[in-house]
């Protein structure tokens, strides 16, 4: 958790991702990412700056199917608020629309409803456990499916909402998050489309040039985030 606490507090001063004041939404799935990014918010705010709250946002999407008994316990151990929201996005994609590739629209609900309710529980901030190798993924999913240039950003305000939207692990590789997140209480992903995304194919474009170019995804994370190469995150 080291490394990780110390890669993450680059990327929160360097690019002013947290501010006396805030209160911060951190989205729990129950994934290791996720789980992951809210001990380290926390580690972070006990032993470097203490003027933010945090509030444990989980979105059920399985409209009460899935346990969160167990991150609830989890958060009260580390005595962080946990709040659960439930939806039927599930029961929409799959039972209703039978959508055949539904991760897109999925994820479009699924963080409407994040940042609805951080608005009502009085947040101004959403914290999102996406990491360097979703950095990487995504650039690359941009440039073999959408024909574009396209960067995940550290720090993005919403103006509808006025809410803004921080990642504050995009520095931490996820090898880091594996280890850090072996004692913490990951859920199994129910969704039907678990592993069968183009994400998935993203992953496994990276691993093939990682088996040609072994330091291929430190280079391509340095060309996205150097300021002299055309950093995209600006």
């Amino acid at each position: 958790m080291r490394k990780i606490l110390s890669l993450m507090r680059k990327l929160i001063e360097q690019e002013n991702l947290i501010e006396n004041g805030d209160k911060i939404a951190v989205g729990v799935s129950g994934g290791k990412d996720s789980l992951t990014l809210l001990c380290a918010l926390r580690e972070y705010q006990k032993h470097i700056n203490p003027n933010f709250q945090l509030v444990a946002v989980a979105v059920d999407l399985s409209n009460g199917k899935m346990d969160y008994g167990q991150i609830k316990d989890f958060c009260d151990s580390i005595q962080v608020p946990f709040h659960l929201e439930k939806s039927n996005v599930f029961e929409i994609l799959f039972e209703i629309r039978k959508q055949k590739n539904p991760c897109s629209l999925c994820a479009n609900m699924r963080r409407g409803i994040l940042n609805t309710t951080a608005k009502k529980l009085g947040c101004n901030v959403v914290a999102l456990g996406h990491h360097a190798d979703d950095f990487v993924e995504t650039f690359l999913l941009s440039l073999f499916f959408e024909g574009r240039l396209y960067a995940m950003q550290p720090k993005t305000h919403l103006s509808r909402t006025n809410l803004k939207v921080i990642r504050p692990l995009l520095l931490v590789d996820e090898s880091l998050i594996k280890t850090a997140s072996k004692n913490l209480p990951v859920l199994k992903n129910i969704c039907p489309q678990d592993h069968f995304s183009q994400r998935e194919n993203a992953k496994i474009i990276l691993e093939k040039f990682t088996k040609i170019y072994p330091d291929c995804k430190a280079k391509i994370l340095a060309a996205l985030t150097h300021p002299k190469r055309n950093k995209l995150w600006n």
